[in-house]
Parts: structure tokens; sequence; C-alpha cells
């Protein structure tokens, strides 16, 4: 199977190739790429020359342009898939209806890969983008357990790309209403979820408190960790069953995907391909993991057990679930 391995900089993309990446997806330093941070992605110098840098060693590189343009404002989009076909991507990454009936009829020698965020987690949704647009790849939700990757491999002829490590949304992939309300930037318009711009730090009664938008997200006492404020991971405090106040993770608990003893079930569900998430992580930790799932995916052709507890300080939290992979609650 193939590992498809995070790049938020051009050294993160060197430091995936040369830990043993098949293939690294980065995007560019604006609204088109749901990663749209300050100090990530890539120019468009910068992007071919990390095509350059991956070919060399046999390795490819995709592009996310993964938002939905704005009205008015598509032109960004249709230059951002043209300079990525230009700069020798192996394939574009993308969500809108509309950019990808633009790039099928614009560029119709270029790959199209169907991003999460355009959740089609059903063989007819699959179908569709197929055999209107030549959708060669869909990239899976984190919503379908491996025997609904199983169901759907058999009723269509693309090939299939799952999440096996990294961060989880409590959203559809994504589409955030949370961070939209806290901050008025959409992660699927403008690119960027809970905003540094946003992020306000302070001390208060001898206790650190993060806040976004305004939205108290975290108070933790003076030199204990204080998190990213991340809305829908979260400290709040809210009524339970008997009246009493809690306080905890409402909406979502800080965890980490791994999926890593499940890489042979995915490889027998037909799976083709395996997709870390990072691209805010850095170099290191990406070198780290892409190491990782490298052996896991060779001990996995060869039919060996899966290397276990190689990343558990990688995790968020330091703690790990299948995610919907299983479905235990269920």
């Amino acid at each position: 199977m193939e590992l498809v391995c995070p790049a938020g900089t051009p050294a993160a993309l060197r430091a995936a190739v040369d830990a043993g990446a098949h293939t690294v997806y980065c995007g560019f330093a604006d609204e088109t790429n749901a990663r749209n941070f300050p100090g990530l992605n890539f120019s468009r110098e910068e992007l071919a020359e990390g095509v350059a840098y991956a070919g060399a060693r046999g390795a490819k590189v995709l592009v996310a342009i993964n938002t939905f343009p704005r009205a008015g404002d598509q032109a960004l989009w249709h230059r951002a898939v043209a300079d990525a076909r230009q700069a020798g991507a192996h394939a574009v990454i993308l969500a809108d209806l509309g950019l990808i009936a633009h790039a099928a009829e614009t560029h119709p020698d270029l790959r199209l890969h169907l991003s999460v965020q355009a959740a089609a987690a059903n063989p007819d949704a699959i179908n569709f983008y197929a055999e209107t647009f030549g959708i060669r790849r869909v990239v899976l939700p984190r919503v379908l357990s491996v025997e609904e990757i199983t169901a759907i491999n058999r009723q269509i002829d693309i090939e299939t790309e799952v999440f096996v490590f990294g961060g989880l949304c409590v959203m559809a992939e994504g589409r955030c209403s949370l961070s939209s309300y806290a901050t008025g930037l959409s992660p699927n318009m403008n690119g960027v979820c809970s905003p540094a711009s946003h992020v306000a730090y302070s001390e208060v009664a001898g206790n650190n408190e993060a806040r976004l938008g305004g939205f108290l997200i975290h108070r933790t006492p003076k030199g204990a960790p204080l998190p990213y404020p991340t809305l829908c991971k979260g400290c709040f405090t809210s009524p339970s069953g008997g009246g009493q106040a809690q306080t905890g993770h409402i909406f979502e608990d800080p965890v980490s995907l791994d999926a890593t003893e499940l890489i042979p079930k995915l490889q027998a569900a037909g799976v083709r391909a395996l997709k870390i998430e990072g691209r805010q992580r850095s170099r290191a930790y990406v070198a780290q993991v892409v190491r990782a799932f490298r052996a896991a995916v060779e001990a996995a052709e060869v039919g060996e057990p899966m290397p276990a507890g190689l990343l558990s300080k990688l995790t968020e939290g330091q703690a790990a679930t299948t995610g919907a992979y299983a479905k235990t609650w269920r």
C-alpha cells in the first residue's frame, strides 16, 4: 500500500521523502488549502523544487486544493490547479464540485483525487465523481468502519485512501461551525481552523487561560501545560444529568487516530493508500511517524505482525484511538 505523508514546509517534505514516504501531500500558502496557517505551506517555486526532490528519490507529490472557492473569487483556486500541474504534481486533491469540473475540463491530463472534505462515503457518490469527472482516487471520510470500506471497494473501480494516524475532527471532516462562529473565518473557505490571529493567552488569578475569538477554551494551573485553544477539544462546564455542573471535554477528547494495528485489515479491505495527518507538525515529527509507518506497511506486505507502541509519545494527549474503524460504541 502507498504511504501518503504530510508536508507543511519544504523541510518537512524532504524529511518525509528521506524517511521513506511513497507520496507527500502539501498545499500552497493561501486560502486554497485547509491548512492555511502563517509559516506553513509552499510558494510556487518551493513546490516545483519539492516535486523535483521527491521525484529524484522515487516519491510523488500531491497538492491539496481542498477548500471551497468563494463566489466571485474562483480565479485564485483555478490558478492553484494550473500552477500545481505546471510544477509537475502527480495529482491534485479537490473537494469543491465546481472546481473539480473546471479541473477536469481545463486540464484533462491532470490526475484528480477527491478530498475527504467532499465527504463521499458511499459507492453512489464515489462512482458519480469517477464517471462524471474522471476522479482516480477518493480519500474516505473518517466515519467508516473497516467492513463499510470493504463494501465500498467492492462496488467502485477507483482507488481508496484512508487516514491511519493523526488528528481527528468532531465535525464533518473540517466543516466546522464552531471555529467559524468563534472567529468569523471558515475552515472550509478560508482554510484555517482556530486561526492564530484569534488566539490569546493570559494569566488570571494564578491560572493560565487560552481563548479563541474571545471565548475561554482552557484554564490550567500556572506551570501546567496549556493546550492550543481548538474549540472542539476545549474544556467546558455544563450541567450533568443530576443537575450538578461538570467540567471536561464536552465535544471531543484530545486524542489521536492510530490505526497501525488495523493495517492488515485495511489491506484486505482493498485500500490502496494510507494517509498520515499532520501538515502543522515539525519535520522531526514527520520523519519519526513516516519511518514507523513505512516499517508497518512493509511488515504488512510480508504478513508480519504490526509493530506496536512506536508512536505513543507523538499522539495528542499521549492517547490514541482507532476511531470509527471499529465503531465499538455500536
